[in-house]
């Protein structure tokens, strides 16, 4: 399985770079990474179950220091990609593809 985001700041309409993310399985950090200037980043693939992507969004948004996006992987053999959309007020999240 593989495990992907994607950060764009929605106020500005440009990606969200160097913006760390964590990947945690039952509270246990998995994986760390800081999104590329195209606000993207590859995470190692979780497996089945449920886990969170923690973004640290406090230099795009001072009402939300950090937001955390829980997700059920129930396929570990597909592809998994949780974007966020970021404005200062506000923050949205999908399924990806």
């Amino acid at each position: 399985m593989s495990l992907s985001t994607h950060v764009l700041d929605a106020t500005t309409g440009t990606p969200a770079a160097g913006m760390t993310v964590v990947l945690r399985t039952g509270g246990t950090e998995r994986d760390r990474i800081t999104t590329d200037a195209d606000g993207r980043g590859r995470l190692a693939g979780p497996g089945a179950g449920v886990h969170t992507l923690t973004f640290a969004t406090a230099a795009w948004s001072s009402f939300y220091p950090e937001v955390t996006v829980a997700f059920t992987v129930t396929d570990p053999q597909r592809h998994h990609h949780v974007p966020l959309l970021l404005s200062p007020f506000a923050y949205s999240t999908y399924r990806g593809s």
